[in-house]
């Protein structure tokens, strides 16, 4: 399996998705933004039809709308903050109206369809080193920045209070958080890219005890998924992003399954 080049490209990408979505997951879930993720993949659909449209890579277009449509989610739930949900169900409608208007003028829809559920062994190597590149940025703002994200995470005025700069932080993680959407639907697929980024963490606060161990056993089911995933779509000829989406379904559901038969001993 690993002496093809492609399998060697998804499994290098699959691994550096694995780690940057839980960090990503870690912060969206706990501060109930878990749509975001939803809003920011449906822009990247419209993106990927404008990209194949004007003959630009199709990840770079989804990079830009994914930015485009953090910024928008951003300014609306400024201008909103009483109703911050509805600002993601206006950009998810907007992207979602944009990516079916768009897709109709695309000749081959074959390009725009393995966004929808990801392609992930049929990433080139300049995709790759795109990938790399946003994982880097994505791992150093984490790290950087974790007392502070930490902080906001829990307790978003008492950071305010403590002079932690909540707005500038929250526009940072909503930015790569936009990045991040961009690359993971063309590998999980941008219909399933929020249940990956919301899945490794639920399973993870079932067992963790803290916040620093939650990122980590979300990373750590995040890869088993999707390295497993990855093996089993190899073999037996599956969708690698909806098989590594079902196997996060299913490890989250044996965790309950296990915490509550532990429970009840």
């Amino acid at each position: 399996m690993l002496q093809y080049e492609f399998m060697q490209k998804a499994f290098l990408v699959g691994i550096l998705v694995s780690i940057i979505v839980p960090c990503i997951g870690s912060f969206v879930v706990l501060k109930r933004l878990s749509m975001l993720g939803d809003a920011l993949s449906h822009a990247s659909l419209s993106g990927v039809a404008l990209g194949l449209l004007l003959a630009w890579n199709p990840l770079v277009g989804a990079f830009l709308a994914c930015v485009v449509a953090a910024l928008g989610t951003e300014y609306l739930r400024e201008k909103i903050p009483e109703y911050s949900e509805i600002s993601i169900a206006i950009i998810t409608s907007l992207g979602v109206g944009l990516a079916g208007v768009l897709s109709s003028f695309i000749k081959n829809a074959t390009s725009f369809h393995s966004f929808l559920f990801g392609s992930i062994v049929a990433i080139s190597t300049g995709e790759v080193m795109m990938i790399a590149c946003i994982s880097v940025v994505v791992i150093f703002v984490f790290l950087f920045f974790y007392k502070e994200l930490f902080y906001i995470a829990f307790d978003e005025e008492g950071a305010k209070v403590a002079g932690v700069p909540v707005n500038q932080l929250n526009f940072l993680v909503t930015l790569i958080t936009a990045m991040t959407v961009s690359i993971a639907s063309r590998t999980v697929g941008a219909l399933m890219i929020s249940s990956f980024m919301v899945l490794p963490m639920a399973t993870a606060m079932q067992v963790a005890r803290s916040y620093r161990s939650t990122i980590l056993f979300a990373v750590f089911y995040a890869l088993i998924s999707t390295l497993s995933g990855l093996s089993l779509s190899y073999y037996y000829g599956l969708k690698p992003g909806g098989t590594i989406v079902l196997l996060s379904v299913g490890i989250f559901f044996w965790n309950l399954f296990w915490k509550h038969y532990a429970r009840n001993q």
